[in-house]
């Protein structure tokens, strides 16, 4: 009895630590300050498909990658154990099953039995939680390794101005690539993004100075709240997404052919097949269509945690959350002011669901719910007044032109596909690969598969392609496990909208060959996976 009162009294295990030694302050701070670098450059380097911003965001990654290793190092060496989301509250479960097993301690075996059942409880969900963190640990090394097998064992190099493979000595047995140039520099961007994905989920577990201060700091993701960290995060997101979309809607009616009035693209000089800085609509679509799910769930959980503040203000509009609604209005209408076709419909069929599951959430409150169906009534009509008049003729000869000339394509990527089984063509070797498919030298020689799903397993095998979305799965998955960011399941289901979203027409187009947009579905997945379910 005596040992849980001194438990309660002296409070859970995190209050005795020791203070953040200052090379582990420097080392957040770093990767805070280069997330939000990432964040805003990649979208505004004309979509980061140049060689010299995919090499910029590529430095960043492995600077956040050794400011990564430098915080590990200093937690092992100098056994800092650093204040995190869900640790401490299993932590705390443990001393309630004293608590609870002290309190009963007079029935005796009823009392042993409830408290070794507690214990078994926690421990499997420790299990679980331990599970579903290595996993996609475990892939992403695989992953890495199998896209650095594939570039040191080459099969050919190909070289552009020959239009030849010149062939290597190579395992057969072991992954390869037919252009060993293509597949290092996909290992290299891989690389960037792995560590950029694993430092973004150790910063946004770690706990600020003012809520480690906090006696009461957990009290805040059971309202609906967030962390500081995510918050701020999320804020960098929707105000760029926001900023970035009103650009692509003024230089659209502007009328100019050049990416944010600067520069002429080599493709697509038309300012119709342009939006914003990037050079192909579509990519401009798929990438606000990744923000405003997050930006409306984000709004709705601000929102929800205002309401919830004993102080919070009467007033209507009140609370900085009012900010993300405009932005959310200004970003979901893009997709469609962009006229990509793909991007009006993925953006539509996820305004239904969003619709959908703000109604399911909001179950009271007339007013709330008439202004949540005048909200989409409010992107639909801004999306129809700047956008259906180029949109609707598109839209009307979607299955006439053979889907923008993607038939021929998918025809000869899937005999790439039966050609190439195992261990594919090599990480980004799809174009270098693809001219040896074309019926004749005048045949369109694609860049791009435009379904990222069967390039994927064009490029990687069913191996690679098979860990993949293992990885991804593993991710979706994390959230059922326990520890880390408690937070309403509606904030996560518009998540998983955002990502469902881009997955979907990732099976029309190519939103993951483009490096912002895959950055960004990344940074999306290291947020999902701090998250977890309210026990």
């Amino acid at each position: 009895m005596k040992g849980s009162e001194h438990a309660r009294r002296s409070g859970p295990p995190s209050a005795s630590r020791p203070r953040t030694p200052p090379a582990y302050r420097l080392c957040d701070g770093i990767t805070e300050v280069l997330l939000y670098f990432g964040v805003v450059f990649a979208p505004w380097a004309f979509g980061a498909t140049e060689r010299w911003s995919i090499w910029t965001l590529n430095a960043a990654g492995y600077a956040l990658g050794l400011a990564l290793i430098a915080k590990w190092w200093m937690r092992w060496r100098r056994g800092y154990r650093p204040m995190r989301w869900g640790e401490d509250e299993v932590e705390t479960q443990d001393l309630e099953i004293g608590d609870r097993a002290a309190q009963t301690a007079g029935d005796g075996e009823k009392a042993r039995n409830t408290e070794q059942g507690t214990r078994n409880g926690v421990g499997r969900a420790r299990s679980v939680t331990k599970v579903l963190t290595a996993v996609p640990g475990t892939l992403t090394v695989l992953i890495l390794v199998y896209c650095l097998v594939s570039a040191l064992n080459a099969r050919s190099t190909f070289f552009p101005r020959q239009m030849a493979f010149v062939p290597h000595d190579h395992v057969s047995w072991l992954p390869h690539s037919y252009d060993s140039a293509a597949t290092w520099q996909a290992f290299w961007t891989y690389l960037g993004l792995a560590l950029m994905f694993w430092a973004a989920r150790d910063w946004l577990l770690g706990k600020t100075a003012k809520e480690r201060r906090e006696a009461k700091g957990e009290g805040r993701e059971g309202d609906g709240g967030l962390p500081a960290r995510l918050r701020r995060l999320l804020w960098v997101l929707c105000l760029n997404g926001a900023v970035l979309a009103l650009e692509g809607i003024l230089q659209r009616l502007s009328g100019t052919s050049k990416l944010l009035w600067l520069l002429q693209p080599v493709f697509n000089e038309s300012p119709d097949a342009q939006f914003g800085p990037y050079a192909y609509r579509s990519n401009a679509a798929q990438y606000f269509n990744l923000v405003w799910p997050v930006c409306l769930g984000y709004w709705w959980t601000l929102r929800r945690a205002h309401e919830n503040w004993p102080r919070a203000s009467a007033r209507v509009g009140g609370g900085p959350h009012m900010v993300l609604l405009p932005c959310a209005v200004v970003v979901a209408a893009a997709p469609i002011i962009s006229s990509s076709r793909g991007g009006a419909l993925v953006a539509t069929a996820g305004m239904l669901v969003a619709l959908a599951l703000l109604m399911l959430a909001q179950r009271r409150g007339l007013r709330m719910r008439l202004g949540i169906m005048l909200l989409f009534g409010v992107i639909l009509a801004l999306a129809g007044g700047f956008g259906w008049e180029k949109l609707e003729p598109r839209l009307k000869t979607m299955f006439s032109d053979e889907l923008g000339g993607r038939v021929e394509i998918y025809r000869n990527a899937e005999q790439m596909a039966r050609d190439f089984p195992l261990f594919g063509t090599g990480p980004g070797t799809f174009p270098q690969v693809y001219h040896l498919y074309r019926a004749n030298a005048r045949a369109t020689w694609a860049a791009y598969a435009h379904n990222d799903w069967l390039e994927t397993r064009i490029t990687f095998g069913w191996v690679g392609f098979s860990m993949i979305v293992a990885a991804l799965g593993s991710v979706w998955l994390r959230w059922f496990g326990d520890g880390g960011i408690v937070t309403h399941r509606l904030f996560v289901f518009m998540i998983w909208l955002a990502l469902a979203g881009c997955l979907v027409h990732a099976r029309f187009d190519f939103p993951f060959q483009i490096y912002s947009t895959l950055a960004l579905f990344l940074q999306l997945c290291a947020i999902l996976f701090c998250l977890t379910k309210p026990r």
